[in-house]
């Protein structure tokens, strides 16, 4: 009996201590302690028997205008945050932290990129190297012809839209900064490295001179045969360079690009056509994307992304399918019809033949005062203050500007000086004589990036042309920078007595259209907002006012939910 008393004491100590232990643990013994109670009270909370018990059902009357189905829990009240979200637009998403569910909870989603150095006119161009252009929904294509953005923005048939041309150049500047040195692998240059293309019968290829490129070539006539091809080995290299000029009427280059998980066929084709881009579906299913290049009689320097090229062909023919670019590679090429071929070069990258595709673009298409005419309407606020078609934007001067001067830099090429000191003729002018200049209050001069009458003031725009000016002094020559330097300067003063203006105490807004025309605020959305953000945290490398930083700390605060306070 005394031995079987002291096994039951032992078992009651045992019981005592481990209850002890248990309680200690979940209360107040762990160092997170309350995050844990408080994921086993969500746990029960959300078991089958003991749903009901925790919380009632309660319908929640918003401003008397939504009622929606609340949960109620002693005296707090949960409010569903799929509500919540459109509600204040604010975003949310579930998530893992120790082996736990938790929900993140963010008051914005765009990013800010604090600069870590001076700004340099000659480096990446501000966060530029995460931009890809290219893939932006509202790109139709990138031009054979032109080699830059077809953009669908403001129209759906395609222009070539300036600002969007100098963001493609700017970013993949910004890349070759950034990225890894490509890979690269020269196929056919007509002289030093020669393919081994299958030539059918009655077909034929030479190594000839060309007295206009001062270099051996590759002439090729496919007269009345399927075409001759060239067969590559397998890899995941896609951007192709070559050049190009028929001697026929017709001719194409097809590059066929397989997809591995499919066993598809997907061809892309340059064909001597008027035709930005087209696609020709067939019976069988399948589809071809052709790429026009006008009259083929002169030589063509292309730089292809072709994963972009198949995917803007892709969304063309209505398929919804994503095709990743992880998964394709280069199956065969095939020419067609009597021409010649040069420097046929197959990259991982070509971030800098880009670069220059959109310098390029820009020295053809200045005109004499040396704006980027826009061709297109722009419908800025509800009919009024509409822009016609021919229009500058003085963010688009100031980006062109930015790549320009950067052109010049890297290949000292006096043409792309010109351009960048020419474009800065709209900047004396008035918006209401065609230029970009404006007044804010008939003191204060301001940089239009729509020059509406009455000005609209959009801050990120004139943020851009700022920074054009200032790439423009910094890598100019110092004897031909013109007024680079006063309009630097006066746009500067302008920018820090208007900043105020476009705080709301809890974001930004975009333009002062509600001060100019009557409206309601532009509310700048978020990546705007972080836009105006790193444009201000740039200008604070090179100019020490403090009311620069001092704004941007501020504005930064309210992408984590906070205010400015109330009386």
């Amino acid at each position: 009996m005394a031995r079987l008393n002291l096994k039951l004491l032992l078992f009651l100590l045992i019981a005592v201590v481990s209850c002890t232990l248990v309680t200690y643990i979940f209360t107040c013994g762990h160092p997170t302690s309350s995050h844990t109670s408080f994921i086993h009270r969500l746990k029960e909370s959300s078991s089958p028997e003991s749903r009901g018990k925790l919380y009632e059902e309660l319908l929640c009357s918003i401003n008397g205008m939504y009622h929606i189905s609340c949960r109620k829990e002693g005296r707090e009240v949960f409010i569903p945050f799929s509500f919540l979200e459109k509600y204040y637009e604010v975003y949310g998403k579930l998530t893992k932290n120790r082996g736990h569910e938790q929900f993140e909870w963010s008051h914005s989603y765009s990013k800010v990129f604090k600069p870590t150095t001076r700004y340099n006119s000659s480096g990446m161009f501000m966060y530029f190297s995460n931009y890809n252009v290219e893939v932006r929904d509202r790109v139709k294509c990138i031009s054979a012809t032109e080699g830059v953005p077809v953009s669908t923005q403001w129209e759906a048939s395609g222009y070539y839209y300036p600002v969007q041309v100098a963001q493609y150049g700017l970013s993949h500047y910004s890349k070759n900064l950034s990225d890894r040195p490509p890979k690269r692998k020269v196929l056919e240059d007509g002289n030093l490295v020669t393919a081994k293309w299958q030539v059918p019968k009655g077909a034929s290829v030479k190594r000839n001179y060309d007295y206009e490129k001062f270099t051996h070539v590759l002439e090729f006539n496919s007269h009345d045969s399927p075409g001759i091809s060239l067969k590559l080995k397998q890899g995941i290299d896609l951007v192709l360079s070559f050049d190009l000029r028929f001697l026929s009427m017709n001719g194409s280059l097809t590059i066929f690009l397989e997809d591995r998980d499919r066993s598809t066929i997907f061809p892309v084709s340059f064909v001597c056509s008027p035709v930005l881009i087209h696609v020709l579906n067939s019976s069988a299913g399948s589809y071809s994307t052709n790429y026009g290049l006008g009259s083929c009689q002169n030589w063509n320097q292309l730089t292809r992304d072709l994963h972009v090229d198949l995917v803007k062909g892709h969304v063309l023919s209505g398929r919804g399918k994503k095709l990743s670019k992880t998964k394709l590679r280069i199956h065969h090429l095939l020419i067609k019809g009597h021409g010649q071929l040069d420097n046929l070069t197959l990259a991982s990258s070509n971030h800098m033949g880009m670069f220059y595709s959109s310098a390029d673009w820009l020295v053809r298409h200045q005109d004499s005062s040396g704006g980027w005419p826009i061709g297109v309407k722009r419908k800025i606020a509800s009919g009024k203050a509409d822009l016609d078609p021919g229009w500058y934007s003085a963010m688009g001067q100031g980006q062109a500007m930015s790549l320009l001067i950067r052109a010049y830099y890297r290949s000292g090429e006096s043409h792309y000086l010109e351009a960048a000191l020419k474009g800065m003729k709209p900047f004396s002018k008035s918006s209401t004589e065609g230029g970009v200049r404006a007044y804010f209050m008939n003191q204060y001069p301001w940089y239009e990036e729509y020059p509406t009458v009455p000005p609209s003031f959009v801050l990120n725009g004139f943020i851009y042309s700022l920074i054009g000016l200032y790439d423009v002094l910094s890598l100019a020559p110092h004897d031909q920078v013109g007024d680079a330097q006063l309009l630097f300067d006066q746009g500067m003063h302008s920018l820090k007595k208007l900043l105020p203006l476009f705080d709301t105490g809890s974001g930004t807004v975009y333009d002062l259209r509600h001060f100019t025309l009557g409206l309601a605020p532009n509310i700048a959305r978020w990546d705007y907002h972080s836009t105006h953000i790193n444009q201000l945290l740039l200008l604070s490398t090179i100019d020490s006012d403090p009311i620069l930083t001092t704004i941007a700390s501020r504005w930064i605060s309210y992408m984590s939910g906070k205010r400015a306070a109330h009386n």
